[in-house]
């Protein structure tokens, strides 16, 4: 193993860009924790992704995606919008009830 690798062979520049807590079993959401570039103003140093999109056609991920918006705006979320990239995944912009910004992919 090179010094500049880990035990998986990421090599140390993108070592820390993002790692997942995976459910093995399926019956817990995946946590995954991403560096992003941006700086932030509000207080969270963490973004959560909440996924329940995966592996679905456009149309029915956009529809669990806003499914659980919904939920989560009658949780006391807000929506701020959709994305939509250049690879044709999308995903919602939320905000907690303290200003947060968390997603829904």
């Amino acid at each position: 193993m090179s010094p500049s690798t880990d035990a998986h062979d990421i090599p140390a520049e993108l070592r820390y860009q993002a790692r997942t807590i995976i459910d093995t079993k399926g019956s817990r959401p995946d946590i995954s924790f991403l560096a992003v570039p941006e700086t932030k103003t509000v207080k969270n140093r963490v973004h959560l992704d909440v996924r329940v999109g995966r592996a679905f056609p456009r149309e029915e991920r956009h529809a669990r995606q806003d499914a659980e918006a919904r939920r989560l705006v009658a949780a006391g979320a807000t929506l701020i919008g959709r994305v939509d990239t250049p690879d044709g995944t999308s995903h919602l912009v939320l905000r907690d009830v303290e200003g947060n910004e968390f997603c829904v992919t």
